[in-house]
């Protein structure tokens, strides 16, 4: 994948900056994202990562930067070093486990994240949407893509419920359980943004599920769980589009063809609910 001209390479970043750490671990497992390795010094260690998307501006990267530094040690990694295109977070000693916390222990989670102050960014979703759908390969752009994306268009997003911190990635790759508790990793979709599109978000093994944790989040916010539910359901074509659409995307970019499926999969939702 191209890098800016302006950015460093792993290796003149490591000799620059991190001359004392060895390298132990080439390429981390998925959930730390594309372009990261594991460093050490002594009893040390530490996460290095890439911004690994070249078409992304360059201030998404130092916003990921920005929420780590905002965000109390009890939700998210410690962030440790940033120089343009690079950032170190500590390592989370723990657990990617093969499926979601139990439900009270993700509400409470998610509840902590959005009892936060704001970050300063809003998440608008129509503009990536809309990008997703310029991206994709053209023969991949049908007439139902396009319908869908016209009417959440004429629709607009809905009015938030609560405007908090949202980290907009959540599933199973995402959270270490650790010694200490459940901790959340890759925030780079974090931004401000409606409790309910967060619960809209995640990735539940079922929609029983979710509405379990919609129920749960509820009763620790002080909603009412009816028009929190509502308020998921609001979100959900908009959720289901935008992950449609990153699929989509990827495919373009990747020519991965395991893409397909995952896009296929989520149109299929679409329609259903349609």
């Amino acid at each position: 994948m191209p890098l800016r001209s302006s950015e460093f390479t792993r290796e003149e970043i490591l000799t620059r900056y991190f001359p004392q750490y060895r390298l132990i671990a080439p390429q981390a497992h998925s959930g730390l994202g594309g372009a990261s390795c594991i460093i050490e010094r002594d009893e040390q260690r530490l996460v290095l990562r890439q911004n690994h998307d070249p078409f992304a501006p360059a201030s998404h990267f130092r916003r990921q930067f920005r929420a780590l530094k905002r965000l109390p040690s009890d939700l998210v990694p410690e962030p440790c070093f940033f120089r343009q295109g690079w950032m170190a977070v500590a390592y989370l000693a723990g657990e990617v486990k093969s499926e979601l916390p139990d439900t009270p222990v993700l509400a409470s989670m998610l509840y902590h994240l959005h009892q936060q102050p704001r970050l300063g960014w809003r998440i608008a979703l129509l503009p990536l949407l809309e990008h997703y759908w310029q991206q994709a390969l053209p023969d991949r752009r049908t007439p139902m893509w396009l319908a869908h994306l016209k009417r959440l268009r004429k629709a607009g997003e809905p009015q938030p419920m609560r405007l908090s911190p949202l980290h907009m990635d959540v599933h199973i790759g995402n959270i270490v359980h650790t010694s200490a508790g459940v901790r959340l990793i890759d925030w780079e979709y974090a931004g401000d943004g409606d409790v309910a599109l967060e619960l809209a978000a995640v990735w539940t093994e079922s929609e029983a599920a979710r509405q379990n944790l919609v129920r749960d989040y509820a009763r620790m916010a002080h909603f009412d769980v009816e028009a929190l539910a509502r308020q998921v359901r609001r979100w959900r074509p908009w959720v289901v589009m935008l992950m449609a659409g990153w699929f989509e995307m990827r495919l373009q970019q990747s020519r991965d063809k395991q893409f397909i499926a995952l896009a296929d999969d989520a149109w299929r939702q679409l329609q259903t609910k349609g």
